[in-house]
């Protein structure tokens, strides 16, 4: 039951909904117990049975309780006033008015859940993809992304399932057992007192089957969501999968994941059906004990039970079974939703490092300096930088050079805080960035990666990401300038071609101008450059180098390099290893150091 509470807080923005729910199921609930609840007089008037009598005479027994000789009495005057054609006549419409009133209210009643259930979800996806877009980098590196990619998909629908059933199922069929147990209560309270001692034996039966679910089914989602990331790493890498003839790798590791699946769904599933024939078989026990029960209070004449009544009182029992059952298949779809809630919670209550200070400053231009003071950044206890101090004067350009993992991509991703320094600060214009509004931190800085991101959308769109209401003519010129417009012209819809997932349908060179072309309409005052050249042909290199040139001028620019080729004009060079600076100066300086900068040059044959 905490699980289905636990579910039930997300229908809080929803309580005049879920007020309209409750009383279009109560209506339906008694419109269904009334036109069932006709089977007596039915029956009364077809079989005629006679006034319900106690044990000593034949007048109508006159207990607080008992109904059912008021209600034979009204039906046999009712019977003498007409006929039973009549009579039956009249019985036969109620039952036909109760019923369409009983289905006009169920219609009502699921118009008003279904926009609940699909509002939930939206929201929860919502709140989801804000959460992924709040997160510092780092969290991307320790989290698979198709386990993310699980958790928006198939776990919003485990609990869609579950708010589903947590809303008709928790409403509507305790509703539905507490007034047809009223009713057999009035028809024979001390038949209904022997019924209700076994019914918690079910109850707890099937409650421990709910319960052995959710382990499972946690670990069906993460299995999902393993099966996902396969997937996506080999049609990614399907180029490389093919070169080395990995296929049977790649379908070995597939199919150990999938197979693993298949056992644990196995697992869930025959637990899960166990629920509904075992309460149905209880039931029949139960029925049998009824009968046996019942029949032994009409024969011995310790009841003003009659043979309509008694029959009507096992159709209501019938109709609680069905409840039951329902209940007990949503109390295991509440586990397996519980299951699922906990995996997208644990991803809404990730802390997020990155964050603003209460009353953050504006910072609107870039106009003296960016420091770094005695910076140190580690994952847990490895240690990335360590006792940086670096001063990147407006306007200058800093190369920053060393073997991999040196730490210097770990460095430019602190200025614009993708990540979040360890000890020192870092400053701008004197204030330290943490002091910033972020959005207005990052509009003062470009980036243009290694690898260049595109995402599956216009070349127009893909330019004008993040910058917004930039016309045609801003867009074309910010394209001149990278070298971009000309290929850009020469495509099939021109600047309203699809560029494909992750750029799939451009060439390498292509995809990085236009990403140069991004950022030129950005117009940042400082420049990241991760060697954006490296990985080119010839020719496409010398087209992008060129428009890099163009994006540099005038601005201040970090540039992270792999060719040292590129950066031999940068004002100062950088280099590091292991975390720390070992060297700076200009290319000429370095040089005649003799140290690790030039080996680094003679390394990649620079003359």
């Amino acid at each position: 039951m905490k699980k289905a509470v636990k579910l039930l807080r997300y229908l809080k923005d929803f309580k005049l909904q879920v007020g309209q729910f409750c009383i279009t199921t109560l209506l339906a609930v008694l419109f269904g117990l009334f036109s069932f609840s006709m089977l007596a007089p039915v029956l009364q008037v077809l079989f005629g049975a006679g006034t319900a009598t106690n044990p000593s005479g034949s007048k109508p027994v006159a207990s607080n309780l008992n109904v059912v000789g008021y209600i034979t009495q009204w039906i046999n005057d009712f019977v003498n006033k007409h006929d039973k054609l009549t009579s039956l006549t009249y019985i036969v419409i109620v039952v036909v008015v109760f019923t369409i009133l009983k289905n006009l209210f169920i219609y009502l009643s699921f118009n008003i859940l279904n926009p609940i259930r699909f509002a939930v979800l939206r929201k929860l996806r919502d709140e989801m993809f804000t959460k992924i877009l709040s997160l510092p980098i780092g969290f991307f590196t320790e989290e698979k992304k198709a386990d993310l990619i699980s958790r928006m998909t198939n776990d919003i629908n485990e609990i869609e399932m579950s708010i589903m059933n947590v809303l008709e199922t928790f409403i509507r069929e305790p509703l539905t057992i507490i007034f047809v147990l009223v009713s057999m209560v009035l028809i024979s309270p001390q038949l209904t007192v022997f019924l209700i001692l076994f019914l918690p034996i079910a109850g707890f039966v099937i409650g421990r089957i709910g319960k052995s679910l959710k382990k499972p089914s946690n670990l069906a989602q993460e299995h999902l969501g393993a099966i996902l990331g396969i997937i996506d790493e080999t049609i990614a890498g399907m180029r490389v999968v093919k070169a080395f003839n990995a296929e049977r790798h790649q379908q070995l590791k597939f199919r150990e994941t999938n197979n693993t699946l298949f056992r644990i769904r196995n697992q869930i599933s025959r637990k899960k059906e166990l629920g509904s024939p075992l309460s149905e078989t209880m039931g029949v026990i139960v029925v049998c004990m009824i009968l046996w029960y019942g029949g032994k209070l009409i024969f011995s004449g310790q009841s003003s039970l009659t043979g309509p009544f008694f029959l009507t009182y096992i159709g209501l029992f019938y109709m609680i079974i069905n409840p039951i059952k329902n209940l007990s298949s949503a109390l295991n779809n509440v586990q397996k939703g519980a299951a699922a809630l906990e995996r997208i919670e644990h991803l809404l209550n990730t802390d997020n490092t990155i964050t603003e200070i209460p009353a953050p400053k504006a910072i609107n231009s870039f106009e003296k300096s960016i420091e770094l003071k005695n910076v140190r950044f580690a994952y847990g206890d490895k240690i990335i930088l360590d006792n940086i101090n670096l001063t990147i004067e407006k306007g200058k350009t800093i190369a920053l050079v060393g073997s991999s993992g040196a730490g210097k991509s770990t460095l430019a991703d602190l200025i614009p805080r993708f990540h979040d320094v360890t000890a020192g600060e870092i400053l701008i214009d004197g204030v330290n960035v943490k002091n910033y509004k972020l959005f207005d931190l990052r509009k003062q800085m470009g980036v243009v990666s290694q690898e260049p991101i595109l995402f599956n959308d216009t070349i127009y769109n893909n330019i004008t990401l993040g910058t917004g209401g930039a016309s045609l003519e801003q867009v074309q010129e910010a394209a001149k300038i990278a070298n971009a417009h000309n290929f850009i012209l020469h495509k099939k819809d021109g600047y309203e071609t699809v560029v494909g997932d992750r750029g799939a349908r451009l060439s390498g060179g292509e995809r990085q101008r236009v990403t140069i072309a991004r950022a030129v309409l950005k117009n940042p005052p400082i420049l990241i450059l991760d060697e954006a050249t490296s990985s080119l042909d010839t020719e496409s290199e010398r087209m992008v180098q060129d428009a890099i040139n163009m994006l540099m001028k005038n601005r201040t620019c970090i540039v992270i390099a792999h060719r040292l080729s590129t950066v031999q004009h940068a004002d100062e060079i950088i280099v590091l290893d292991k975390g720390r600076i070992t060297e700076r100066g200009t290319h000429n300086d370095l040089i005649g150091k003799n140290g690790l900068y030039k080996k680094l040059v003679e390394m990649q044959q620079v003359k």
